[in-house]
């Protein structure tokens, strides 16, 4: 095994390696393996420590620390995390049952108003059909007063009517009997009997009507 050994000489930096059979039975100085500019002569320094093997103080540095950051965690850091954690998990699970709460009540809402319209909707169904059977009620009346006032106009119009045809029968009679009884008086010379001929000339008329 070879060891490298630094000299300095007029600012002029100088590497040698040395076998390891001409260091032996030497120990290791670590004050020898300062670099002398000034002297020419090298100082050869042992193998060193290992680059990789950690030392004592920085293992107990290593371990003190997470001690101490562990301690942190354990007393200060970790709790307060947990707090946290337990406060926003107690906001979201008090807004999820705000929320579920809010849901219900506006579903029992939307029911209230879905029973309260079908209950306006009953009211105005059954204000709908008795106004419709008051309108019937009064329109049949109003038809049967007026097939009442038709009927007693028509009942007074064939009245009138038949007064008129009594009247007319009776003029046609009178004015028939006086042509019958001026021709019987003409053509016998004798007048005859005027209630006679009324009769007569009446039948003749009822008989010529019933025809």
């Amino acid at each position: 095994m070879r060891t490298a050994v630094v000299t300095v000489t007029g600012g002029a930096l100088r590497v040698e390696l040395v076998s390891a059979e001409s260091e032996e039975g030497k120990e290791f100085n670590p004050e020898e393996c300062a670099f002398e500019p000034e002297t020419s002569t090298p100082n050869e320094c042992g193998p060193g420590p290992g680059p990789i093997i950690p030392e004592m103080k920085e293992l107990a540095w290593g371990a003190g620390s997470f001690i101490v950051f562990a301690l942190l965690m354990r007393v200060f850091l970790y709790p307060r995390l947990r707090k946290g954690m337990d406060a926003r998990y107690n906001s979201i699970r008090d807004g999820h049952e705000a929320a579920d709460a809010a849901r219900a009540s506006a579903r029992s809402e939307v029911a209230q108003y879905e029973a309260a319209v079908s209950a306006a909707k009953a009211d105005a169904a059954k204000v709908v059909d008795a106004a419709r059977a008051t309108l019937e009620s009064e329109r049949q009346a109003q038809i049967n007063a007026a097939n009442a006032r038709i009927s007693a106009k028509r009942d007074a119009a064939l009245a009138d009517a038949d007064a008129a045809r009594a009247s007319a029968r009776g003029q046609i009679e009178a004015a028939v009997a006086d042509v019958v009884t001026s021709a019987v008086e003409a053509a016998t010379g004798k007048r005859p009997d005027g209630a006679v001929v009324s009769r007569a000339v009446a039948d003749a008329m009822s008989a010529g009507v019933s025809r």
